[in-house]
């Protein structure tokens, strides 16, 4: 069975990526390594087929930024040889996402568009529920469904099964409201169900 996880971008990667245009893109890398400023997805348990949901602490508040699902994982060292071209061209393009020393690669089909307005409500955020070998955790710091402290979600962390559920909902939801106003600004449907760069 497949698992869902989340990752912690920093509130300078968010601007960065919002200054440089980057919203309503669709997901199709992301990077890991051995250290906190760079978390490693493998050795918290992630293989393809699983889905990993970036988030964003801001203002306590819980943003989840978009989802992504793996289809590949290969190691930094092993990108340039083993990737495709078209591949190799998204490792550069999303290059921005290196925060940290890399030593692991993640593909995977176009996920959902970056959005960096959807907030996790409240009620949401004060039953997040990790799982790990130990058994299942609350996501700490949550006082009257607001975030006080970011540490609770710095790494790389398994979502229980209805926590993952409820971030998926949130983000199919968004993903619905911007192909509605995408949609509203075109003269007929979208062509051939192929999804364009949606822009605000």
């Amino acid at each position: 069975m497949a698992d869902s996880y989340t990752t912690l971008w920093t509130n300078d990667l968010c601007r960065e990526l919002e200054r440089s245009g980057e919203e309503g893109l669709r997901l199709t890398i992301l990077f890991g390594g051995p250290y906190g400023s760079q978390p490693s997805f493998l050795r918290a348990g992630v293989r393809p087929g699983d889905t990993i949901y970036p988030v964003r602490a801001h203002r306590t508040r819980l943003h989840v930024l978009g989802a992504m699902e793996v289809s590949r994982i290969v190691t930094h060292e092993e990108a340039g040889t083993e990737l495709h071209d078209d591949d190799y061209a998204k490792l550069m393009y999303w290059r921005r996402l290196k925060t940290g020393f890399v030593s692991e690669v993640l593909l995977g089909p176009p996920g959902s568009p970056l959005s960096f307005d959807t907030v996790v409500p409240g009620d949401v955020l004060e039953r997040l529920t990790f799982t790990s070998r130990r058994g299942e955790r609350a996501l700490r710091f949550v006082e009257d469904g607001r975030l006080t402290r970011s540490n609770g979600l710095q790494g790389v962390y398994r979502l229980a099964p209805a926590s993952a559920a409820e971030l998926r909902r949130l983000v199919a939801e968004r993903f619905a409201g911007r192909r509605c106003e995408l949609a509203d600004t075109r003269s007929g449907p979208l062509v051939g169900g192929e999804e364009p760069r949606v822009t605000i």
